[in-house]
């Protein structure tokens, strides 16, 4: 890497039962980072994950990468059974996060379901508030996803943390430097939102980004609007999206951002199945290349 400080280039495993097994899966195709990432509605059962740290650690140390995140999505404002693994899960990563080597925990901020995003916020602030304290107390910081989840302002199930003006309520409701961002472009060109010009503001909130971008069929949009049946925006892979990741490596390095930029797979409608891991070394190629023009350009400007 540059003697610049720039992101690493990984990406996000969603492991088995042995972390290590599902690290050293990924280890031949050249990421410096991954982040292991579990979604409880897809799979509530979170491991031990005190118990699998050092040999999960080693697993990366092997070829030279660091675990830069674990990823923990549930819903931890809910009031039952799956809101009580939610919490317990999250609580869980946050203690084991820096036994990995690493200081950020993904999550979802969660949501009351039903109710309008404003309407969440007090039990935003009755369960994160403790979050932030234990999270501060273990030396790591939680990054919030910002994921529509099929939800809208008014009402949803999972997340409330997915529009700028929901960060402003959740950060001023719990004003913690332990929550942040976990950011991509994708998420907010599904809302017709500008993520460049997001990032200019919201940027030193950033703690963790997700290599995913997303591609706006304007055709569509424009015959069918933003509440028919076909996506009108599709998530793809960094360098087939309509952000340029050059500039979003520049706004983050302007910061201060010695994070990882972890690639998020599964999403792309071309590179998927048999040609996942394709779309994720192509992804991989683009977001080096992006690194070493932003390096390559503040090296010329400090001469």
């Amino acid at each position: 890497m540059s003697s610049v400080s720039l992101p690493r280039i990984g990406t996000v495993i969603r492991p088995g039962t042995d972390l290590a097994a599902s690290i050293r899966e990924w280890s031949d195709l050249g990421f410096e980072s991954f982040q292991l990432a579990w979604s409880l509605k897809h799979n509530p059962q979170v491991p031990d994950l005190k118990a699998q740290a050092a040999a999960a650690r080693e697993a990366a140390a092997e070829t030279g990468a660091v675990i830069s995140a674990l990823g923990i999505y549930g819903n931890p404002l809910r009031e039952d059974a799956a809101g009580d693994n939610a919490r317990d899960a999250l609580g869980r990563a946050i203690a084991a996060a820096r036994l990995f080597g690493a200081e950020v925990v993904g999550c979802f901020a969660g949501r009351v379901p039903g109710l309008p995003v404003p309407d969440s916020i007090g039990r935003f602030r009755e369960v994160f508030s403790e979050f932030a304290r234990q999270a501060a107390g273990e030396g790591v910081r939680l990054a919030f996803e910002t994921c529509l989840q099929g939800g809208s302002w008014e009402q949803g199930e999972t997340n409330i943390g997915f529009h700028p003006q929901a960060w402003e309520l959740m950060f001023d409701a719990v004003p913690s430097p332990a929550l942040g961002l976990e950011w991509e472009p994708c998420h907010l060109l599904c809302q017709l939102i500008d993520p460049l010009l997001v990032l200019d503001r919201w940027a030193p909130k950033i703690f963790h980004v997700h290599g995913k971008d997303g591609q706006t069929d304007r055709a569509l949009l424009a015959a069918s609007g933003t509440h028919g049946p076909a996506l009108y925006v599709r998530h793809r892979f960094p360098g087939l999206g309509e952000t340029c990741w050059t500039e979003i490596l520049q706004k983050l390095r302007a910061v201060g951002y010695t994070g990882a930029v972890d690639v998020e797979g599964g999403h792309d409608p071309v590179f998927r199945g048999d040609r996942e891991r394709e779309g994720q070394i192509n992804a991989r190629d683009y977001l080096m290349a992006c690194r070493k023009r932003v390096a390559d350009a503040a090296g010329n400007a400090a001469v």
